[in-house]
């Protein structure tokens, strides 16, 4: 059972009608009368009135303009109650938690008119029915890593994992965190059934090491959460540079999701660098939705996601600057998911230094699906575009684009695997020019059995007369079909077992159009046009039939 303050009120309406679940659209207006003929503005008035009289305050929220932004919202609890009427310091100076611990109260709505709330302990509230945190022109003020109180993690803990809460509105607050040595999650959540968080923004790096600005789970499967223009643009500091030191691993994550159950979905979200990923969201078994939004220069991963149908959607992920501590700003990192989908994303990496690749698709991945993506790398360095791990299931790659401008490295990785599950890949562009490095030097390296790809055009030609290959092949029962094939050195390259390439157009700059080394196996050219023919090491058991040789 919840533990109730006294702050417990009653219009004279009906507590147990059904309340809206929706955000306006389907709630009565400002104007409407209620049942007992006075004015919803009145009754909200005398609603925050009596709840402020039982701790000995006098409240007049709907007489205040700077809480009319969430009058639309009054109708879902039971009591309203202006915080600083109520006797919370909006100028920065008094910590609010103790008043906000006086307060508490389930099926409330907490309104925060324009000021600075400072805080410098957390507050807890757990097992509660139905709650929300509006701000309007509202600024939180943690205080910084050596002043914070008690557990230098939170400042709204707001159900945990074995008692979650039911529903939460959080929305409309700065985190300022601008001063040396701040910075501090200020929301973790846990909600079993309906979950909203809108318009916060963190301003100023997390620099005191502690943990990253925003937690959320939706623990119910049946349960639904959306985390809407969360950001937190200037990112998080390695923990070895910050007061934490020594405490732990990397430092902070951007927002994490990690036990979620239910729908969660993170829509236009704004993420800077952080040591520890950006968005992560990958371990627990619901579906993760991303819709658009902006995430930078994180190390690990960018954009890491799990689940079960979940989908990655629209989102910009940029990499143009590495700090010395970072070692793997992949863009986009999928796993431990069943059916995942990205769709509409754009990873463009610029940075000067090796960032690790721009697509993952992890061993723990059993299907994916990518389309309609655009991948831009360019540097001076190794580094790979789109990589699907030996043991990924089956994978689908559609009308995306892929330009590699780096030192070296693969468009394209298809790594050796075991398994037979199909890797397809089909209106797939390869471009730019990159170089040799390390020996990287194919457009589209297939090391797996059981690929096909339909309607591609690949062209490897090396920077500063560097040999390219657009396919090497080293798997079996590989399919090219209606596809154009250029590069510097061989269009398509063959060690493998059982290919057939048909009706494509394969032209090399130097080279014949295919090279068949000794331990190719049967393979099949069909209807073709290869500039340059075939070269032929002593592969065995070769077909060709109806091909062009030019």
């Amino acid at each position: 059972m919840v533990e109730r303050s006294d702050l417990q009120c009653s219009d004279g309406m009906d507590s147990s009608r059904p309340r809206s679940e929706g955000t306006g659209a389907d709630r009565s207006t400002a104007n409407d009368t209620t049942r007992s003929g006075r004015t919803r503005r009145t009754v909200l008035g005398g609603i925050a009135a009596a709840g402020a009289a039982a701790i000995g305050v006098t409240s007049t929220v709907g007489a205040s303009t700077s809480t009319d932004l969430y009058e639309e919202y009054y109708d879902d609890y039971e009591n309203v109650v202006n915080v600083v009427e109520a006797g919370a310091d909006n100028t920065g100076t008094e910590s609010i938690t103790p008043v906000l611990e006086d307060l508490r109260a389930d099926d409330t709505l907490f309104v925060f008119p324009e000021g600075r709330y400072f805080m410098d302990e957390q507050f807890r509230y757990t097992g509660f029915e139905n709650i929300g945190f509006v701000g309007s022109d509202a600024t939180l003020v943690p205080a910084d890593y050596h002043a914070f109180d008690g557990p230098q993690f939170r400042l709204f803990r707001l159900g945990v994992t074995y008692n979650p809460g039911s529903r939460l509105r959080f929305e409309g607050f700065d985190v300022d965190q601008t001063a040396p040595d701040t910075g501090i999650r200020a929301i973790e959540a846990y909600v079993s059934d309906r979950l909203e968080v809108r318009d916060i923004t963190v301003r100023g790096q997390h620099d005191s090491g502690t943990w990253g600005p925003g937690l959320f789970n939706v623990t119910d499967p049946d349960g639904t959460g959306i985390v809407e223009r969360f950001r937190a643009p200037d990112g998080g500091a390695w923990v070895e540079n910050t007061p934490n030191a020594g405490n732990r691993w990397r430092g902070p994550i951007g927002i994490e999701a990690n036990q979620n159950a239910g729908t969660l979905e993170f829509k236009h979200c704004w993420l800077g660098g952080f040591p520890n990923n950006g968005l992560y969201a990958a371990g627990g078994d619901g579906r993760i939705v991303v819709s658009g939004g902006l995430y930078r220069n994180s190390n690990g991963a960018n954009v890491r996601v799990g689940g079960t149908d979940s989908e990655i959607r629209w989102p910009t992920v940029e990499v143009d600057e590495t700090r010395p501590e970072d070692r793997t700003q992949r863009g986009i990192r999928i796993e431990n998911s069943q059916n995942i989908e990205i769709y509409g994303a754009l990873v463009d990496i610029t940075s000067p230094m090796p960032t690790s690749h721009a697509i993952s698709v992890m061993n723990t991945c059993e299907k994916a699906r990518i389309k309609n993506t655009e991948v831009q790398i360019r540097g001076s360095n190794v580094n790979h575009g789109i990589v699907l791990s030996p043991d990924c299931g089956e994978t689908t790659i559609a009308d995306t684009s892929i330009s590699h401008e780096t030192a070296g490295g693969y468009p394209l990785w298809i790594r050796d695997s075991d398994r037979s599950e199909r890797i397809l890949a089909e209106h797939l562009t390869i471009s730019g020019r990159s170089g040799d490095a390390s020996g990287f030097r194919d457009g589209i390296r297939c090391e797996r059995d059981n690929c096909r790809f339909s309607h591609i055009s690949v062209t490897q030609v090396g920077r500063d007369g560097t040999d390219r290959n657009a396919i090497v092949n080293t798997g079996a029962d590989l399919t090219v079909y209606r596809s154009d094939l250029r590069a510097s050195q061989y269009p398509y390259l063959d060690v493998g077992t059982d290919a057939l390439v048909r009706d494509s157009d394969l032209e090399s700059t130097d080279e014949a159009a295919v090279c068949l080394y000794a331990s190719a196996e049967n393979p099949t050219f069909k209807k073709n046009r290869l500039a340059g023919g075939i070269r032929d090491l002593g592969a065995s058991g070769v077909t060709t039939w109806k091909n062009t040789i030019e």
